[in-house]
């Protein structure tokens, strides 16, 4: 615990000085790594949060069955930020001093919130939220462990660009910060694919009537719409677009890849199509490194829990993973060693292949991410994106 460091040292003179230079008694290697975790467990998110939770319980359980590292036994510090920025603060406020490294929020305005405080404090912080300013600017302790907004907007222009797809209508979560960066980052990006915009319409998270949009695209010529949001309006849209009977196809984000999507959805979201880490579709890829990743965490999280993994828990596993690697590689929970080893990381993880550096705290690429349609329930690559993942996991 890094409270407990200044008390050690102190205690390790006082004992080398009574013993003519002998070894003193205290010592961090007996001490438990603490990992501090913030997600929404209560609130809006909390389906979200709630994923991340059994994602990193699973992972530390599993280090620990290995002995732990570095001989040392994983401890998990958890609070819940109730989606709510200003409760991230006090969370975070609550436990900085008790940790060696923070993993969360999954919440984007939770996440930007803690961001600035989790610098000062020079704790390595790997973040759940994918929003872009995070790490634009680079901020040395700050790193992003899902895709980021502009990565699964690119992916998106790539798939149109395949499909000849040239015309979209875009819909966007105005009090969201995923969204809102989803969103520019579609508008920047769009004419660079050979794509224009023709509907550009904002919501709320509470809007709960969406038949004002789809008649805007009904009336134009969009080709396609992508909806941009998390949590309850992913459902809420979809059931009312498939009741609206729209011949424009829908394309939803990584926030929709889950059972929390697809078991309220039902029959509805059959045929739509959403983004995803590439985990969520570990079934389908051919056998290698990335493919035993994903295993690895999904047969134990399904047995467990009765259901695959989803985007949120292949989020949280992740992250694990990349801070597991970085104190190994430095050899403690030392803050400036740690994140020195994060900077050099290359690991593959459910996400995907991790490679930071000083310039990108980042790490993924678009190559990453999957685009499915929804198949009998299930999300299934789409034959573009089955043929750009084999090309992506043989090159790694």
């Amino acid at each position: 615990m890094r409270r407990l460091l200044p008390a050690l040292a102190c205690l390790a003179l006082v004992a080398a000085c009574g013993s003519g230079g002998g070894s003193g008694g205290g010592s961090a290697g007996d001490d438990p790594i603490r990992i501090g975790l913030i997600v929404s467990l209560t609130g809006n998110y909390t389906p979200l949060g709630s994923e991340d939770k059994k994602a990193v319980e699973l992972a530390v359980e599993q280090v620990n069955a290995q002995g732990g590292l570095l001989g040392r036994r994983v401890e998990l510090v958890q609070r819940d930020d109730k989606t709510a920025p200003d409760q991230g603060v006090v969370a975070f406020n609550q436990i900085k001093d008790d940790i060696d490294a923070l993993i969360g929020p999954v919440f984007s305005n939770s996440a930007l919130a803690i961001e600035p405080l989790a610098e000062r404090e020079k704790l390595p912080y790997l973040s759940l939220a994918p929003v872009q300013e995070q790490v634009e600017p680079i901020r040395p302790h700050v790193f992003v462990v899902p895709a980021l907004s502009s990565m699964y907007a690119e992916r998106y222009l790539q798939y149109m660009r395949a499909e000849g797809i040239t015309r979209i209508a875009v819909a966007y979560d105005s009090k969201s910060a995923y969204s809102v960066s989803g969103h520019e980052w579609t508008v920047r990006l769009a004419p660079r694919y050979g794509v224009r915009i023709v509907v550009d319409e904002p919501y709320e998270t509470t809007t709960a009537d969406f038949s004002p949009l789809f008649t805007h695209v009904a009336g134009s010529d969009a080709e396609a719409l992508v909806f941009w949001g998390s949590g309850a309006p992913g459902v809420t849209a979809g059931k009312q677009y498939a009741a609206a009977g729209l011949d424009v196809p829908l394309f939803l984000t990584g926030s929709q890849a889950s059972s929390l999507w697809l078991e309220p959805m039902g029959a509805a979201a059959e045929g739509m199509t959403v983004q995803s880490a590439i985990g969520v579709v570990g079934d389908h890829l051919p056998a290698g490194r990335q493919k035993d990743v994903i295993d690895q965490m999904a047969g134990p999280f399904e047995q467990r829990h009765g259901y695959p993994p989803p985007q949120f828990a292949q989020d949280g596993y992740s992250a694990s993973l990349l801070l597991f690697e970085a104190i190994r590689k430095a050899g403690g929970t030392d803050s400036a060693k740690v994140r020195q080893a994060l900077e050099t990381m290359d690991l593959v993880t459910p996400n995907g292949r991790f490679r930071y550096s000083a310039t990108d705290h980042s790490g993924l690429s678009p190559d990453f991410i999957s685009v499915n349609t929804v198949e009998n329930g299930k999300f299934v690559p789409t034959e573009w994106a089955m043929e750009q993942l084999a090309k992506t996991v043989s090159a790694g």
